[in-house]
């Protein structure tokens, strides 16, 4: 069964998903994170899930090739990628083959989970996702902004953040038009998706 779990913020629904999931052996994606300079929140991020249960390795899809992912990631039963640049994810994901390696594994029924950019990335395209002036060196390296194609939705994270909310006006302005398929998450809030059916979870509520 094809299994994912897309959050918002990891740190906040990290112990919600765990008790959905037991892995044996969890990756946790650090690369989308690699461009900035404050990188507090990989932490939180990472002692989300490891606190609630599931132990992690961190490792990083830059410089990589297919060779290693199998080598690395193949024996995974999970795959978390978390947040950061989404464009510069995307580029490394495309660029050591991650991209086609985890849409095999997803259907193989490794499960996957993402956080912020993480899941993101997961949708079919991610241009409406550009907020940041930072995004469009990464933009320009890339062949184009077909995401990781797992689920048909692209999910907008950290919605009602104080952060956003100039950013948000802006771009779902832009991206006001047919054919756009936006999920928006707050930090308390995961799709849960099981194969081509998918629901919105607020851990505050249940």
């Amino acid at each position: 069964m094809k299994s994912l779990y897309l959050a918002s913020s990891i740190a906040d629904s990290g112990a919600h998903i765990a008790k959905k999931v037991k892995p044996k052996h969890a990756a946790f994606i650090i690369t989308a994170g690699e461009p900035e300079k404050e990188k507090g929140w990989i932490d939180d991020d990472r002692n989300g899930l490891n606190k609630a249960g599931i132990s992690t390795f961190d490792y990083t899809l830059t410089g990589k090739t297919p060779a290693n992912l199998e080598r690395d990631l193949g024996g995974c039963d999970l795959i978390h990628v978390n947040g950061g640049n989404d464009f510069y994810l995307l580029l490394q994901a495309k660029k050591s083959g991650f991209d086609q390696f985890i849409n095999k594994q997803v259907n193989k029924g490794v499960i996957y989970i993402g956080s912020s950019a993480g899941s993101a990335v997961a949708a079919p395209d991610i241009a409406i996702a550009s907020f940041w002036e930072s995004d469009r060196k990464y933009l320009a390296m890339l062949p184009d902004t077909q995401g990781l194609n797992l689920v048909d939705f692209i999910v907008f994270p950290h919605w009602a953040s104080e952060l956003y909310k100039d950013l948000y006006a802006k771009r779902l302005a832009d991206a006001y038009q047919k054919g756009n398929k936006i999920i928006l998450l707050n930090d308390d809030q995961y799709v849960e998706v099981k194969d081509d059916h998918y629901r919105i979870v607020d851990v505050t509520k249940e």
